[in-house]
């Protein structure tokens, strides 16, 4: 069997601010002088981590968090250093950063490329004033422009901005507004997703009063004309891009690649040369995860393997493959989960018989009504 592509996923779990929608795992009130000692954390994490890369380039790196643009340049480019010694690292691999507008610096993007950045993503979230006091963000909308401008004078070429719609109060205009605007910086990449509840946040606890059903309907039909007027392609559910510029690195979580994972609450896959798939995950908190990995001693990590059963890894498969717009071709189910297409075809009957899956030549994708419905389509392989 041939193995999937391989990343890397990167947490920083800290943020200046708590955000009343989050439910990552992100906590307030970074203290810099921690900074080291979760390098050396992460990095031992990734060294219990090397054999299970069995050879394989790492295509793509994701630094996410919380907001890992708090860390120096220096410890960035040494974490991405550490990582080159133990792993291969592919030829023009997409390395990624995300960023918050709140702690941006002009000096330290300019590090983050010369560490080997070359792909930085923007936590705007919106551009209203009075929606990012609402969601708890700490910059404003001058400061979220600032840090566009900033990352692009320094000569980021790839940009994403995350913006949010269906926020408290928020009319269809405002929220086209919006897409307008993040349109107007000339970005090639907007992950564009909709507000929701969810547990563990203080939204949850105290919840705001979001518009009603017609009213977000009416927020995406207008804003995808608006964002296909202007070039920009739905790849994802929630993610559109210009041509050529899709995240390479979502796109192999989504078509059930391999992924390491390092940090305070990472979970990956990996996948065992037999064609087993396996799932992991570290500690949430950081100070656990600190004193866990470094130590002087260091305890293997294959306890910590949990093996997706294989009458689930279908419905895995298909959960991340069916949010892609085009779908995926069988031969992605096939060297994935080593399945048949007659019993694929099996399993997709229903759904193609009521319109909501289609299957032309070996292209397997969700209609337009089954992506409206997609949480149903997807209970149908669970």
């Amino acid at each position: 069997m041939t193995l999937p592509p391989l990343s890397l996923y990167i947490h920083i779990p800290w943020c200046e601010k708590k955000c009343p929608y989050c439910d990552f795992n992100s906590h307030e009130r970074f203290d810099p002088s921690l900074e080291q000692s979760y390098l050396e954390a992460l990095k031992r994490d990734l060294a219990q981590q090397v054999d299970w890369a069995a050879g394989r380039d790492i295509a793509t790196i994701f630094i996410g968090g919380g907001t890992p643009s708090l860390f120096s340049g220096n410890a960035i480019a040494d974490l991405l250093d550490s990582v080159r010694s133990m792993l291969p690292i592919a030829t023009g691999a997409e390395i990624t950063l995300e960023s918050n507008p709140g702690s941006r610096d002009a000096r330290r993007y300019a590090h983050y490329r010369e560490a080997g950045i070359n792909r930085l993503s923007i936590g705007v979230q919106s551009f209203d004033e009075v929606q990012l006091k609402t969601l708890g963000r700490i910059h404003s909308s001058s400061e979220a422009f600032d840090a566009i401008g900033l990352a692009q004078h320094v000569g980021f070429k790839r940009i994403n901005i995350d913006l949010m719609h269906g926020l408290p109060g928020q009319s269809p205009q405002a929220a086209v507004n919006d897409i307008e605007l993040a349109i107007s910086t000339g970005v090639s990449h907007i992950s564009w997703y909709q507000l929701t509840i969810e547990r563990n946040t203080a939204f949850w606890s105290n919840p705001p009063t979001l518009p009603v059903e017609d009213e977000v309907q009416t927020i995406n039909e207008t804003g995808y004309q608006t964002l296909q007027k202007a070039g920009f392609a739905q790849y994802e559910v929630s993610a559109w891009a210009m041509a050529e510029q899709a995240c390479l690195h979502n796109l192999n979580y989504w078509q059930f690649g391999d992924y390491l994972a390092i940090g305070a609450g990472a979970h990956g896959k990996v996948t065992a040369k037999d064609g087993q798939s396996y799932r992991f995950h570290r500690t949430r908190a950081p100070d656990h995860y600190m004193a866990q990995f470094n130590q002087a001693s260091i305890i293997s990590s294959d306890s910590h393997l949990n093996p997706i059963p294989r009458k689930e890894q279908l419905g895995e498969f298909m959960m991340n493959a069916l949010r892609l717009k085009e779908g995926f071709e069988f031969g992605l189910v096939e060297s994935r989960l080593g399945m048949t297409e007659d019993s694929l075809r099996s399993h997709c009957h229903n759904l193609l018989e009521r319109g909501l899956l289609t299957w032309v030549e070996d292209r397997i994708a969700a209609t337009n009504l089954g992506y409206q419905h997609l949480d149903a389509v997807i209970a149908e392989f669970i």
